[in-house]
């Protein structure tokens, strides 16, 4: 008898202790509600197509521009005056480094929604490309040739179309960060509503709230 009761004392306290650890899983404190992470992590990216194509002629279109320039430079080099000179070639290698950390700077803030290195990409490309392409361009005094005009001129379009299109790709990736910063404070506030007692005035005002949970249905 005593083992029975014994046995039933056992039973009855893993009952307890399984209720009670029931209860603490389906409610949690007030500081691992606040502490929860976002609330859709499996949202979409908002890669912008135009731009990677864009990217992606320019990682090929790069390398010919590069010989056509070298060549043409060798060919007039003899003819230019010497501040011309520097100027050409310090063109030159200041656009081949920028290019290489341009193009990384777009790929890796396109494809992984990076918000500051696109930025970063939009600026260098409006700081570094378009003046120094310009500058080739528009001074008659460095003797511009034919094929000059035709590779600077395609290079300078492909430039002035990557920054439309990151200009774009920023407007898309800032909206959808602050929507989802939004989201995030208001699903915090739901959650921590019903541990402090608190309601939230929803459906009140001239913009009506819409609960988080309503949203994802």
């Amino acid at each position: 008898m005593c083992d029975l009761y014994s046995g039933n004392d056992g039973k009855s306290k893993n009952s307890r202790s399984k209720s009670q650890n029931v209860v603490k899983r389906e409610s949690p404190t007030a500081e691992t509600e606040y502490s929860g992470g976002p609330i859709d992590k499996s949202s979409p990216l908002v890669s912008h197509l135009p731009l990677q194509m864009l990217l992606y002629f320019d990682m090929f279109y790069f390398p010919c521009w590069w010989i056509s320039a070298v060549f043409m430079l060798n060919v007039k080099f003899e003819f230019l005056p010497g501040y011309y000179q520097w100027l050409l070639v310090t063109g030159i290698v200041l656009l081949t480094v920028v290019e290489v950390l341009r193009v990384y700077l777009g790929y890796t803030g396109n494809l992984k929604e990076k918000v500051p290195e696109l930025a970063a990409f939009w600026v260098v490309s409006l700081t570094f490309p378009v003046p120094v392409l310009l500058f080739f361009l528009t001074d008659e005094d460095a003797l511009i040739l034919p094929l000059e005009r035709a590779v600077h001129s395609l290079f300078l379009c492909l430039v002035m179309a990557e920054l439309v299109a990151s200009f774009l790709a920023l407007r898309t990736m800032t909206r959808k960060l602050l929507l989802l910063f939004h989201l995030r404070q208001l699903g915090r506030a739901e959650r921590l509503s019903p541990v402090y007692g608190l309601t939230l005035p929803y459906h009140r005002g001239a913009l009506a709230v819409t609960p988080v949970h309503h949203m994802y249905r």
